[in-house]
């Protein structure tokens, strides 16, 4: 049961701005190291939704579906994005990448396999599993930050694109 009006929660950016700064950053920083090593926006999308699934993160995954429409994901493949191993929409390069966030996520589920990582090393160099394994982890600090402070989902709206 989730009892979400029974106590007022900390706002972390007000209570803590120097570290809500630094995560801020460290978020920055991982997506310009995902754009240096040419991992696709669409692909960076695909690894929050997934991630904010496994973690139940209702503000996240209103936010990254909103920003993977607005980049012109598909509602089909939105949709499955959760049951991906049994679907034809995607790409072999997006299940390695799915693969890996997984068990990123899911760490302390059988650490990370060797054989997710080689899969993501067939169709991904060094600089590009790197950015990936920061995505994940990025995402998934957002996740615990936003389900430990209740962050509401509904309001979030992406940026047009000019």
């Amino acid at each position: 049961m989730n009892n979400s009006a029974s106590i007022s929660r900390v706002a972390l950016k007000k209570s803590t701005p120097d570290v809500s700064a630094a995560m801020g950053s460290l978020h920055a920083a991982a997506v310009s190291a995902a754009h240096g090593a040419k991992v696709e926006p669409e692909l960076l999308e695909l690894i929050r939704i997934r991630a904010s699934q496994i973690n139940g993160c209702a503000f996240c995954l209103d936010m990254h579906t909103k920003d993977a429409r607005a980049a012109g994901e598909t509602e089909q493949r939105i949709y499955a994005l959760n049951a991906w191993r049994e679907t034809p929409f995607f790409t072999g390069r997006e299940r390695a990448a799915l693969a890996l966030t997984e068990a990123v996520t899911l760490v302390h589920d059988g650490q990370v396999p060797d054989a997710v990582y080689a899969e993501a090393a067939e169709v991904f160099d060094e600089t590009q599993i790197a950015a990936l394994i920061w995505a994940a982890t990025v995402i998934n600090a957002y996740n615990r930050i936003a389900i430990a402070t209740r962050m509401v989902p509904g309001g979030y709206q992406p940026t047009p694109k000019n």
